[in-house]
This record gives C-alpha cells, sequence and structure tokens, in this order.
C-alpha cells in the first residue's frame, strides 16, 4: 500500500519544502505518518472501550490486572509502571474503577504497609468482554493493510522500538 500524495503529511512538507528548502523535511513523513495513524488508531480502538463504559486507561488497567492471572492483582505501583502512567493518573482510574465494582483494594498481607489492586468477578467478566472485542477490532484494522504489509510494518516497529526503548 502506497500513500496518497495528498494526504495531509504531503501537503504539509510540500509547504516545508517551499518555505524552507535548506531544511530535509523527509523524516516529517515517516513521524507525521505515525502520528496521524497513531491519532486514528486511537479513535476507532476507543469506540470499543466507550462501548463497555470504559476509557482507554480504565481498559489498560483491567487488562493489566486480568492478564497477571488469578488471583488478578497488582499493587498499585505495579499496575502505574505497566499502563507507564504517573500514580496521581492511576489513583483517579482506580477511584472509578472501585466505584463501578470492577476492581477492589485491601492492604497488602505480605507489607502491612502496601496495598493491593485486585479484579473482582464483574470487572473480570467486563475485561472478559470488553478484550475479545477490542482484538476483533484490531484484527480488523491490522487486516486492512494484507497480510504481508502488516508482517513487515510489525517488524520494521519492532526493530525502531529496540532502538527508541530502553530493555525492561
Amino acid at each position: 500500500m502506497t500513500a496518497s500524495p495528498a494526504d495531509r503529511v504531503a501537503r504539509i512538507q510540500a509547504e516545508w519544502a517551499r518555505e524552507r528548502p535548506d531544511v530535509d523535511v523527509r523524516p516529517q513523513g515517516v513521524i507525521g505518518r505515525l502520528h496521524r495513524v497513531a491519532a486514528l488508531l486511537d479513535a476507532r480502538l476507543d469506540l470499543v472501550y466507550q462501548r463497555h463504559g470504559l476509557s482507554a486507561g480504565e481498559f489498560d488497567v483491567l487488562a493489566t490486572l486480568r492478564r497477571a492471572g488469578a488471583p488478578y492483582e497488582r499493587a498499585p505501583g505495579e499496575l502505574a509502571r505497566f499502563t507507564m502512567v504517573t500514580t496521581g493518573a492511576m489513583t483517579k482510574r482506580l477511584d472509578r474503577l472501585e466505584r463501578g465494582g470492577l476492581v477492589t483494594r485491601r492492604h497488602s498481607q505480605a507489607d502491612g504497609r502496601g496495598r493491593v489492586v485486585a479484579l473482582t468477578p464483574a470487572g473480570q467478566e467486563l475485561i472478559d468482554r470488553a478484550f475479545t472485542e477490542h482484538m476483533r477490532n484490531e484484527r480488523r484494522l491490522v487486516d486492512e493493510l494484507g497480510a504481508e504489509a502488516a508482517d513487515r510494518l510489525e517488524e520494521l516497529l519492532t526493530v525502531w522500538l529496540a532502538t527508541l526503548e530502553p530493555p525492561e
């Protein structure tokens, strides 16, 4: 698949090339398109979360707890680290999820000062339904590329991510 020569990024590049011919704007073709693709994908992914009464961040918290395996719990600091948000943002997410009966918070048995967040049965049921629909949605979006292009893109993004992100 090739990009349309009239996409937004190409128009921006043409304007910059006209105004600043001394600057190489070719990297904008990659970075700009990645930003546009990410924004458009986020909008399509958010539709699924919203159908389940969740924000993207809340989906992320529930999914992180669910994939932890039984008993589906983690410390709040772990949740913040796995979801890459601040502890303050995590507290807000947890407050809303707890009010909705989707998670509980309790003192850790291993460390009386620590806390543990756990999925409730309602939270597990919701994330299982939402995750199933989410994966169907992702499959549909990726399938628009075709299998060969999707495989190539995954390889390229894996290599690039490895150069940008420190190993865990």
